[in-house]
């Protein structure tokens, strides 16, 4: 059976990849943010990093000249503090990562400690401690529950790629047994979350993404119409490894803006 999908009204965007590419704002990126907005569409723009709090990341991209409000930047670190003040409410949690994600956490009521936490929050960081992995998988064996922002392994720098969330929780699990509950992409939760934020509904919401293996994925498995576009992480010639497909394949977000 077939959901019935009314005209598009709600827009999720992924950021790197999509609307921007090291610091640079890709081409039609700023067009297709001007449509959404002249056309009065609900919309977020997403990304797994966990270490930019809204505010950085429209910061950073008024920068690359995009203007994005930022409650209008949905963060792996915003839907992990949304799931964990779902599940407990004013819990507890030790946290490796940023301020992106000790700030998310704060807003929602949570206490950060190291004593006996309910939760081990694994987010992406730049100086991973040694010191704090050893602390975080002791307190995993101790009985705290392990969640991590996203699965990614690797993130990109213009050196090459860095060790990223997934690599650090993959190392934890290791050393304890517990595999970390996953908020971020590819995890559908995170649209889900987001399409709350704005009050959108699967059936009348669109996903547009550069990774197969994650926006395009995760888009499907919560309902969305997708389209993948050909600037960032997935090549043409990649798609028909996957045993899915999005619902448009476009050359970037310069061919995007005719459908809003």
């Amino acid at each position: 059976m077939t959901t019935e999908r009314g005209p598009i009204e709600c827009w999720l965007t992924d950021m790197d990849g999509v609307l921007v590419h090291e610091e640079k704002a890709l081409p039609g990126a700023a067009e297709f943010l001007e449509r959404l907005v002249e056309k009065q569409r609900r919309f977020l723009v997403l990304t797994n990093n966990s270490i930019f709090t809204p505010r950085d990341l429209a910061a950073r991209l008024a920068r690359t000249g995009l203007h994005v409000p930022e409650e209008s930047i949905w963060t792996s670190a915003l839907a992990t503090a949304d799931f964990l003040s779902n599940q407990l409410p004013g819990g507890s949690a030790y946290v490796i990562g940023e301020a992106g994600m000790t700030t998310a956490l704060h807003e929602v009521g949570y206490t950060l400690t190291d004593t006996d936490p309910d939760y081990v929050v694994l987010g992406e960081t730049r100086t991973y401690s040694f010191e704090a992995i050893t602390r975080a998988v002791r307190l995993i064996g101790r009985g705290a529950r392990f969640i991590a922002t996203n699965p990614d392994v690797t993130g990109p720098s213009p050196e090459g790629p860095l060790p990223a969330t997934g690599s650090v929780a993959a190392m934890i699990t290791r050393a304890t047994g517990a595999e970390p509950y996953f908020v971020g992409k590819p995890n559908p939760m995170m649209f889900r979350s987001a399409m709350n934020r704005i009050e959108a509904h699967s059936e009348s919401t669109i996903m547009v993404g550069d990774r197969m293996d994650t926006d395009v994925v995760a888009g499907i498995e919560a309902g969305l119409e997708t389209v993948l576009v050909l600037s960032g992480s997935t090549a043409a010639s990649d798609v028909a490894r996957f045993p899915f497909r999005p619902s448009r394949i476009l050359d970037s977000i310069a061919d995007v803006i005719d459908l809003v």
